[in-house]
This record gives C-alpha cells, structure tokens and sequence, in this order.
C-alpha cells in the first residue's frame, strides 16, 4: 500500500549476475538503496538549478545601485 496516495512506477535495471549475486548475499534491500539514491540525485540537481538561478539573480541585482534599493524599500515601506 502507497502511503502517500501517489502511484508509484516500476523502473527495471540490468546489472551482472555477479553484482546481484553479492546484493543478496548481503542483504541489500536494493529497492530502497535505488530509491534512496535516486531522490539524493534529484535534490542535487535542484539544488544545481537553484544556485544556477540564484546566480542569475545575483547577476541582475548586482545592476541595481543601493541607493535604489533603498528607495525602493522606502517607498514600500510609506505606502503601508
């Protein structure tokens, strides 16, 4: 049973007999191994993405005088 209510997906993976041989000579939950893998893999390219865009955010501010900026917080800050 899905605890999340999410379907899950059934990904198949190749590996020589002899690696899938010492999995189970070990004991290696291999679905959890590959699950838990597979989510650190995709926090690390989010958080690759993140740095790229904050970068790109940097790059844009880094435009904006100080004296801008705070004139703009400023002018918020008065209109409340």
């Amino acid at each position: 049973m899905c605890v999340t209510g999410m379907k899950d997906a059934t990904i198949t993976v190749r590996v020589p007999r002899r690696l899938k041989e010492e999995l189970a000579r070990y004991g290696v939950n291999v679905s959890e191994v590959v699950r838990k893998s597979l989510e650190e893999e995709v926090r690390r390219r989010k958080r690759e993405e993140l740095r790229a865009v904050a970068m790109e955010l940097g790059k844009f501010f880094s435009k904006i005088s100080d004296e801008e900026i705070v004139r703009s917080i400023r002018e918020t800050r008065d209109s409340r």
